[in-house]
């Protein structure tokens, strides 16, 4: 069991539960490997839309959430693989920030994730998964939820084809989140062609997906990041799927695999 997509204490909106917590309760569900991916430090010119600013780990937490990541990995190294990462925003206009931020931080990282969480509009920047109302807000100012899928999709693949430097993330991260509130807002009839063909980028530039269990748990979804219909056609095009739980606290650990097509998933 490898689980590519864990969060911390030091995510600001997530759980105060232990790292300890986390790797012990990943043991006694039979992990064999875990990396944890606490959401990187927004780029510092960058103003968090959400209103309590707290989408990324503060700057100065970055040098102690790594320290002691590396001496939990030297102390469980006999029951389990410790790898340590983030999970960085890819955010338009701020693509030389978020390189410089990889080149300092990316040689102490051993597996990282790279998502899109923000959509700017007309009006302003927009967390499209933060709340139902921002999500809303968000396709209104762009036109309409056939505009919103769109500028998402177009933003996923900038983030593919961008350059980051050398110590880019290689794994998408969710990469059907602008779905979190489908059952509020239905997704454009034609929505699954973007994500069909956002895998040929995804293909061509050999990149990995994470195969996320989170939506699964959020009441609007109910699904996979990605369904299962897009993850077999990932599959099938040779594209690697790692399972991530995107636990922000240690009971989360697991979460959809239920619904997660396990032949598929790289381990």
């Amino acid at each position: 069991m490898r689980d590519g997509h864990i969060h911390s204490p030091y995510c600001p909106h997530g759980s105060s539960d232990a790292l300890k917590t986390y790797i012990e309760e990943a043991i006694r569900a039979g992990y064999h490997s875990m990396t944890f991916t606490e959401h990187a430090p927004l780029p510092q010119s960058f103003i968090d839309p959400v209103p309590s600013q707290d989408s990324g780990m503060a700057y100065n937490q970055v040098k102690h959430y790594l320290e002691d990541l590396e001496q939990l990995k030297e102390m469980y190294k006999n029951d389990i693989h410790i790898l340590k990462g983030m999970e960085v925003d890819y955010i338009q206009g701020y693509e030389e920030e978020t390189k410089q931020l990889l080149n300092r931080f990316g040689p102490l990282l051993d597996d990282s994730i790279l998502s899109v969480h923000f959509l700017k509009g007309k009006k302003g920047w927009y967390c499209i998964d933060f709340s139902p109302e921002m999500y809303k807000d968000a396709f209104q100012d762009l036109g309409g939820l056939e505009q919103l899928y769109q500028t998402y999709y177009r933003t996923l693949e900038m983030s593919v084809v961008s350059d980051l430097g050398l110590y880019k993330p290689k794994r998408i991260g969710h990469m059907t989140l602008v779905r979190k509130f489908r059952h509020l807002y239905p997704s454009p009839y034609n929505w699954h062609s973007y994500g069909s063909q956002f895998l040929d980028t995804v293909k061509a530039y050999n990149y990995e997906l994470d195969y996320n269990g989170a939506g699964m748990k959020k009441p609007h979804c109910q699904e996979t990041y990605p369904p299962l219909p897009l993850a077999r056609q990932a599959s099938s095009m040779g594209i690697p799927l790692i399972y991530g739980s995107d636990a922000h606290q240690s009971s989360a650990l697991m979460q959809g695999i239920d619904a997660v097509d396990q032949k598929i998933l790289k381990r």
